[in-house]
């Protein structure tokens, strides 16, 4: 196993600084191989490639842990069936795949690549088809939009329920949102910002950052109450721990705040012996838009405790700095379970400072917009 997934990391050195290249190669193939597989993506594809590459190097990557391995692509099979991919298409996609491996690699390619490319992507589809197939939801779920309400220009957050079905997730898990009306075919993954209930209620947080985000700038521009989600099955690890006695750190940046609100409500349920502190940033006082739910919540429950700050916003009556600093300056957090979500450069320089308080890795989770 020790030599498959150096085979693999090896050769993936070969492609790695030429993903668009070897995107580009993968789907030309692939509508070359099976052209009415065009129609299950979305019209303009820009972005597409880097999306699925990131989930084939993911899985690649992940092979040396095989529980890891098993419950990412188990996972990761159950979410593609709201593409409407098939069985057939596996085998297309491996095709394409490894034509698109060699022809970008070139020269530095050789068999063993090959047959380590050609073993791992043949546990890939297994495990992705065989989660799949297990799983008795529906590909996606039709969600009305119930309320919307804008943050400033680039922030929303809303409310949606999930028709016909019920929809089982757990707090802080994330699923990906496609906006039909708006931008068909095209999926994003957003945190869900509630605990689970009986009434099938979803909330999001969105931002939408300035000339970029397609399903974001619709969620938060062009949707309103009444108008139709499609909202695909839950996915992600960062989730509370139940039979912890930890005490409980999250940290959150921006709209990272979401699947951390919604850890707090589901440690509201139940919670009586575990003190839980929040540390939420963001670069201006008006830009911290959750900060009064947070407090609502602090004064129902004296086990919460909210650390604002702002790192950008001088006249800001609170802490000052990026969060991870903030984080940083009470603890050691050594003893607790840490959570922390936001950008990938918050959600990195705050697991330095999880690391340098000598968190254990098994204590610590978190979730990203953005590679880490």
């Amino acid at each position: 196993m020790d030599d498959f997934a150096r085979l693999l990391k090896e050769s993936w050195t070969l492609v790695e600084e030429h993903r668009e290249r070897l995107g580009g190669h993968f789907y030309a193939r692939l509508f070359l191989l099976d052209p009415e597989l065009r129609k299950l993506f979305p019209v303009q594809m820009a972005g597409q490639g880097d999306r699925i590459l990131e989930a084939i190097v993911t899985a690649s990557q992940t092979v040396g842990d095989p529980e890891s391995f098993d419950e990412y692509l188990r996972s990761l099979g159950r979410d593609h069936r709201k593409y409407h991919v098939e069985a057939a298409h596996y085998e297309t996609m491996g095709v394409a795949l490894l034509d698109a491996l060699r022809s970008t690699a070139g020269d530095g390619w050789n068999l063993e690549y090959d047959q380590a490319w050609r073993d791992a992507y043949a546990a890939i589809s297994e495990k992705m088809l065989a989660g799949a197939a297990a799983d008795d939801n529906p590909p996606f779920w039709h969600a009305e939009v119930l309320t919307h309400e804008r943050y400033g220009t680039d922030t929303a957050v809303l409310t949606c329920r999930a028709l016909q079905h019920p929809l089982r997730w757990r707090a802080g898990q994330y699923v990906s949102v496609e906006v039909p009306r708006h931008q068909p075919r095209v999926w994003r993954t957003y945190s869900i910002a509630n605990a689970p209930n009986d009434d099938n209620v979803l909330e999001f947080h969105v931002r939408t950052p300035a000339g970029a985000g397609w399903v974001s700038g619709a969620l938060v521009r062009r949707v309103k109450p009444g108008d139709l989600l499609r909202v695909a099955a839950p996915m992600g690890s960062m989730t509370l721990d139940r039979s912890s006695e930890r005490d409980v750190l999250c940290v959150a940046g921006g709209v990272g705040l979401a699947p951390v609100k919604a850890l707090v409500e589901e440690l509201a349920s139940y919670n009586r012996t575990r003190w839980v502190h929040v540390f939420y940033g963001a670069r201006r006082e008006a830009d911290l838009y959750g900060l009064a739910g947070l407090r609502e919540l602090v004064a129902a429950h004296p086990w919460l405790s909210v650390t604002p700050a702002c790192s950008e916003d001088p006249d800001f009556d609170g802490e000052l700095g990026d969060i991870s600093d903030v984080a940083s300056r009470y603890g050691p957090w050594t003893a607790h379970d840490c959570y922390v979500s936001g950008s990938a450069r918050m959600v990195r320089a705050t697991l330095r400072v999880l690391a340098e308080d000598d968190v254990p890795p098994q204590n610590t989770r978190y979730d990203t917009f953005g590679g880490l």
